[in-house]
Parts: structure tokens; C-alpha cells; sequence
């Protein structure tokens, strides 16, 4: 009877264990989907900008100062969210690889399933 209790309780276990991965790994995909948002957000005040650069033989730079600085502020706006999306995003990869890791070092029955 304790030899069944025992293969239950181990049974249950590793099913809370691999629970427990399948909610970190959703939280890594989180994490990508907020990077991957990031560098969209990233990349549209580039393309703005080059999009000025390019066409700007065809503006006087200081008779259009009052469109292009409010242009600039919110281009670095969204520079600068960009990059916090992105670096809190790569952060929280790192921190969930390492709780990964430490589960594996914890139940060696399925760290062959974690590679």
C-alpha cells in the first residue's frame, strides 16, 4: 500500500513539475511576443526619419521646424519605449532560462524533456 501511495505522490509530482515548466515556457513566449512588439515599435521612428532624410531636398528644413520637431519628440518617444519593451523582455528570458535550469538540476527524471 505505501509503495502505491509512493509511485502517486511521485506521479503527481512530476506532473506539478512539468505544470510548472509548460507556465514558465507560456511566459517566455509572453516575453518574445512583447521583444518581437518591441522592435516593431522600434522600427517605425527609422523608417520615419529615413523617410525625412530622404525627401528632405524637397523641404526647407526651418520652414517646417513647427511639423518636424513634434515629429522628433514622439519619433524619440517611441524610440525610448522600443528599447524598454525590449530590454525588459530579454531580462525576463534570461530570468526564466534560469528558473528552467534550476528545475532541471532539482528533478533529473525530465531534464531530457528540457533541452
Amino acid at each position: 500500500m505505501d509503495n502505491s501511495k509512493s509511485k502517486n505522490e511521485e506521479s503527481r509530482s512530476t506532473g506539478i513539475v512539468i505544470n510548472e515548466v509548460q507556465l514558465i515556457l507560456a511566459e517566455k513566449r509572453t516575453s518574445l511576443a512583447a521583444m518581437r512588439t518591441g522592435i516593431a515599435v522600434f522600427a517605425l521612428p527609422l523608417s520615419v526619419l529615413s523617410v525625412l532624410i530622404a525627401t528632405s531636398k524637397y523641404y526647407d528644413f526651418f520652414r517646417v521646424l513647427h511639423f518636424l520637431i513634434p515629429l522628433l519628440v514622439i519619433c524619440g518617444a517611441l524610440v525610448l519605449l522600443g528599447s524598454y519593451l525590449i530590454i525588459r523582455s530579454i531580462n525576463r528570458i534570461h530570468r526564466y532560462d534560469r528558473l528552467i535550469l534550476e528545475i532541471k538540476r532539482r528533478h533529473s527524471q525530465i531534464a531530457e524533456f528540457l533541452d
